[in-house]
């Protein structure tokens, strides 16, 4: 067997295994908010204490789960909010959302071909016919406004001729926006501690930014696209 087929097979047996490991021990139950906020106490006293080791531990488990396409990634959007704050949490987060991106990108491309194609076969030819007409512009349009949930994109880009370099630097730049109104709603949750601070400005502001979010963007995008079209 080549060598290039063995690697092949053995990343793709890594990332089998990693699936089917996250499935039998149920990881699957800790990515939810009640765990979040049981557990933030314990998260926050770690992190003053291990601050460095916790962010390396944090990035490995986003990066793994985004890279596996795996569910969770809203959830750990927000617990990166309430344990590392805005300024710290928006960074560590853009970096480990698009390296895990990025995997799973190259992941399609390399292994997954097939699968995908049978699966998500659909919205390749809608991406492809995008990616044509308007390059790296149409990705960060899909960045920006989620008309396809991100893991999709992530995995049927793979099956595009966009080049890896191009694929990283577009999702970074088209997912901060999100990214950071996500882990402002993350912040504002750690911080309640009542049924009443449900009802706090800072969280129902974090809310409203996360609903007019896409559709504010998307009219931002119709207005560049006319621009550019004149």
């Amino acid at each position: 067997m080549p060598n290039n087929s063995k690697k092949k097979l053995l990343i793709l047996a890594a990332v089998l295994a990693l699936i089917v490991t996250f499935k039998v021990l149920n990881l699957g139950q800790y990515l939810n908010l009640a765990y979040l906020k049981d557990s933030q106490v314990t998260f926050l006293a770690y992190y003053h204490e291990h601050q460095v080791v916790t962010i390396a531990i944090y990035m490995l488990i986003y990066i793994t789960a985004t890279a596996l396409s795996l569910p969770g990634a809203a959830i750990l959007t927000l617990a990166g909010g309430a344990l590392f704050g805005l300024v710290t949490g928006t960074i560590v987060i853009s970096f480990a959302s698009t390296i895990g991106a990025t995997l799973a990108c190259i992941v399609s491309r390399y292994l997954l071909q097939g699968w995908v194609q049978e699966k998500f076969g659909d919205k390749l030819t809608k991406i492809n016919k995008g990616i044509e007409e308007e390059g790296a512009f149409y990705l960060f349009t899909l960045r920006l406004v989620p008309i396809f949930p991100f893991f999709i994109i992530n995995l049927v880009m793979g099956l595009t001729k966009i080049p890896i370099k191009t694929f990283y630097w577009v999702s970074q730049l088209g997912m901060l926006p999100a990214t950071l109104v996500f882990v402002n709603a993350g912040r504002e949750l750690g911080k309640i501690d009542s049924l009443s601070g449900i009802l706090s400005p800072g969280l129902l502001f974090s809310f409203v930014l996360l609903g007019i979010f896409p559709l504010a963007a998307k009219k931002i995008l119709n207005r560049v696209r006319k621009t550019r079209s004149e």
